[in-house]
C-alpha cells in the first residue's frame, strides 16, 4: 500500500484504520512497559518536583492526580520523557511512545476501551508519527524542529481518533486541526522544555481528535497543502509508503544519549580497565551532540563518549540513572581514564553504528541490527526493575501481558 494521491494525509488515514500484525503488537507491549517505567521514574525527577497541572477527571496521571484526557496526556507525556530514557525511532529521529501511549491511555480510560484497543491505537499512532517524520525529512529536524513534538502530534491525533471511532472525514479534520497545533523546538534540549514538548504533542493530538469529533472543521489539506504544515515548516515532502516500522524501534538500555549506545553495546562485556588506548569512530553528527570531552556534572556525563567508557571500564552501571552523578563526573579514576579515549567522525558509518578499537582490536555494533524479541524483553524487564523496583515492574508486565487496563492504570499511581 503506497502513499495515495493526496499525499501524507491519506497515508495517516490508512494507519488509523489498519490492523497491526501480531509480531508488531508484541514489540509495542514492550514499549508500553518501557513508557510506564520511565514515567514512574520521571515523576521522581527533581526538576519536575514542583510542577503542577490542576485537573479533575477519569484519567490516570503519573503524578497521582486524575485529570481530563487532555490533562492526563500532557502530564504523562511530559513525565515519561523527563529522563530522556524512552524509546527512539532513528528513521525520523524521534521518541514515538512517550507521545502516543500517553494519548492512548488517556482516551482509552475516558471512553472505557479495553487494553487491546489502547495498544492498537498507540501502535498505529506511533507508525503514523514515524511516517510523518519521514515525510517531513531531515531538513525539518536540522533547521530546529523537534520531531517528537511535531510529527508526534499527528501520531497522537491518529491514536485518539481511532479510540474515538472517528470516520475518515472527521479524522481528516482532526489531522487538519493537528497541523495548526503541532509545535516544538530543539532549542529546548537540555531544559525542562524538551519533555514538555512531548506532553504538549500528546495533549494537542487528543484535543484535535476530540474537537473534530464535536464537529470542528479544518482545512482539508492542512498537513500537506500549499500553506500547510509541511510547506511552512521546512518539510521535504518525501514520498512514504505504508509499512510497519515500529518493529525497528530502538529502546534505550543505557541512561545516556542514544548516540552513545552503539559504542557501549560494542564493548559490552569487555574488560576495559587495563586498556591503554580506545579509539571510537561514529557518524559525524554525533560529535556535536555527545562528545563532551571533560564533563563536570552528571548530566554532562550523559553526553560524553570518554566518560561512559570510563564508567564501563570501572563497573559503573550505565543502565542505572543513579550512576550519572556529579561525583561520578569528577571521580579522579574516571577523569584519568578519559584521557585514553579519542573520538573521530566517519561519514561512511550510519547514525546507528560504532566502531571501537581497543588496543588494536576492533569491536563494532549497529543498533539497526534486529534484536531477538526474547532478548529485548529480558533487557527491558531488567531496565524496568532498575527504574521502579522488582515488584512494581513485574506487576506492570503481568497487567500488560494479561491486557488488564484497569490494573495497569492502578500501577501507574506513585
Amino acid at each position: 500500500m503506497g502513499q495515495r494521491r493526496d499525499g501524507i494525509t491519506a497515508l495517516l488515514l490508512a494507519y488509523a484504520q489498519a490492523e497491526p500484525p501480531e509480531e508488531v503488537r508484541a514489540g509495542m507491549r514492550l514499549s508500553v512497559l518501557d513508557w510506564a517505567a520511565c514515567g514512574l521514574a520521571g515523576r521522581r525527577e527533581g526538576a519536575f518536583g514542583g510542577w503542577s497541572v490542576p485537573g479533575q477527571g477519569p484519567c490516570t496521571r503519573f503524578d497521582g492526580l486524575a485529570g481530563s484526557p487532555a490533562e492526563a496526556a500532557l502530564v504523562n507525556g511530559t513525565l515519561s520523557h523527563a529522563l530522556d530514557y524512552d524509546d527512539t525511532h532513528f528513521a525520523h529521529i524521534g521518541h514515538p511512545s512517550v507521545v502516543v501511549v500517553s494519548a492512548a491511555l488517556a482516551v482509552a480510560e475516558a471512553v472505557g476501551a479495553p487494553f487491546a484497543d489502547m495498544l492498537d491505537a498507540a501502535l498505529v499512532g506511533a507508525e503514523a508519527s514515524v511516517a510523518a517524520g519521514l515525510w517531513l525529512g531531515r531538513d525539518h529536524y536540522e533547521v530546529g524542529y523537534h520531531q517528537t513534538a511535531t510529527a508526534g502530534t499527528f501520531g497522537a491525533a491518529v491514536t485518539a481518533g481511532r479510540l474515538l471511532a472517528l470516520d475518515q472525514g472527521t479524522m481528516r479534520h482532526a489531522l487538519g486541526l493537528a497541523s495548526t497545533m503541532a509545535a516544538g523546538l530543539k532549542s529546548q534540549f537540555g531544559t525542562m522544555g524538551k519533555p514538555l514538548n512531548a506532553g504538549l504533542a500528546a495533549r494537542a493530538g487528543v484535543e484535535a481528535a476530540h474537537w473534530a469529533g464535536q464537529g470542528m472543521t479544518s482545512a482539508e489539506h492542512g498537513v500537506e497543502g500549499p500553506l500547510g504544515f509541511g510547506a511552512t515548516h521546512h518539510g521535504a515532502d518525501q514520498t512514504v509508503a505504508f509499512a510497519w516500522r515500529m518493529a525497528a524501534v530502538s529502546h534505550k538500555f543505557h541512561a545516556c544519549c542514544h548516540g552513545l549506545h552503539a559504542t557501549l553495546e560494542a564493548v559490552r562485556g569487555l574488560a576495559l580497565a587495563d586498556a591503554r588506548q580506545i579509539v571510537v569512530r561514529v557518524h559525524p553528527r554525533w560529535l556535536s551532540v555527545c562528545n563532551h570531552p571533560a564533563p563536570q556534572t552528571g548530566l554532562e556525563a550523559k553526553f560524553s563518549y570518554a566518560h561512559v567508557l570510563a564508567m564501563a571500564a570501572h563497573g559503573r552501571e550505565t543502565s542505572d540513572i543513579a550512576s550519572f552523578t556529579d561525583a561520578c563526573a569528577s571521580d579522579p579514576q574516571m577523569v584519568a581514564f578519559r584521557d585514553r579515549v579519542s573520538v573521530t567522525g566517519d561519514p561512511k558509518l550510519s547514525e546507528m553504528q560504532a566502531h571501537v578499537t581497543v588496543d588494536g582490536a576492533v569491536y563494532t555494533h549497529d543498533l539497526d541490527t534486529p534484536q531477538p524479541l526474547e532478548e529485548r524483553r529480558a533487557r527491558l524487564r531488567r531496565k524496568a526493575q532498575t527504574l521502579v523496583g522488582a515488584s512494581r515492574s513485574e506487576a506492570l508486565w503481568q497487567a500488560i501481558d494479561a491486557g488488564d487496563l484497569g490494573r495497569f492504570g492502578q500501577l501507574l499511581v506513585p
